[in-house]
């Protein structure tokens, strides 16, 4: 079984400034929920107990969360508020948190890398906090559903969806041979390609399994596009000598790293479970 989940945060969230001066973009709430306990409570629903989390400076918040604090919790006990504190405190019985540093801003592949200590020599998943994403059911997350393609493939698993052509250029994007619907043996990966050269339409979002032979790949990749490591050009190294899977998932992402997004999402949620 997959066990470890690893949450790159160190990024400064600059989109969603003068709040992200002080507050990390993770920690922006959907309705009363930080964005990154919905990424760990998808972890945990697919069996990924064992979190690690690559921070940065001003990241505290994200430790608190994750912790006891008893000052709130004897102000609200025997009183109805006591069980907005359940689903966190239950997250916390059942995960075990683990955190690092990310020494530069050197990009999504840097911030991985940054994990390995807290890895391993294992398969493990990644969860991009701010791409909120929700399966087809309650029971059957995103993540849950790539590790069933995991099972059956044993190689680096990525989440795509379709994305309409004129916003390719935002996303690292693939080509392959679709071996099930909805599966595709990745053949072709392109970070971020200029408008009118994306070799389709079908975009990486913030979902992975990775194999840790990823490490070492990206221990030597060179920077990329926007000068960094990207995480995109590794996997495309990976395809040489390793199969990897992309997989274009039953549900719906909420980009919340924009303000659309987050928009869009709160409203969602506001309307499923408070309305």
């Amino acid at each position: 079984m997959i066990k470890k989940c690893l949450f790159p945060a160190a990024g400064y969230g600059t989109r969603f400034l003068p709040a992200t001066k002080s507050i990390p973009k993770e920690m922006l709430p959907i309705v009363n929920k930080p964005l990154i306990q919905y990424g760990v409570e998808e972890a945990s629903n697919a069996g990924m107990t064992d979190i690690a989390i690559v921070t940065g400076r001003g990241k505290h918040a994200i430790e608190d969360l994750f912790d006891n604090n008893r000052i709130i919790e004897d102000a609200v006990r025997g009183s109805e508020k006591e069980s907005l504190l359940a689903e966190t405190n239950q997250l916390m019985e059942r995960c075990t948190f683990s955190y690092t540093r990310q020494k530069q801003m050197k990009g999504l592949g840097d911030a991985i890398l940054s994990g390995e200590p807290l890895i391993g020599d294992q398969p493990f998943g990644v969860v991009l906090a701010d791409d909120l994403c929700i399966g087809h059911d309650e029971k059957h997350n995103v993540l849950a559903q790539m590790v069933e393609i995991y099972n059956k493939y044993q190689c680096s698993i990525i989440a795509i969806e379709e994305v309409p052509e004129d916003e390719t250029h935002k996303y690292g994007v693939i080509a392959g041979i679709e071996v099930e619907p909805g599966i595709y043996h990745v053949k072709e990966m392109v970070e971020k390609p200029p408008a009118g050269t994306a070799p389709s339409n079908l975009a990486i979002i913030g979902r992975y399994l990775l194999t840790p032979d990823i490490f070492d790949l990206l221990r030597n990749q060179p920077a990329g596009t926007g000068g960094e490591i990207q995480i995109t050009d590794a996997l495309k190294r990976q395809t040489q000598t390793n199969r990897v899977i992309a997989y274009q998932f039953q549900g719906r992402r909420f980009d919340c790293g924009s303000v659309p997004g987050f928009v869009e999402a709160t409203n969602y949620f506001y309307e499923k479970y408070f309305k």
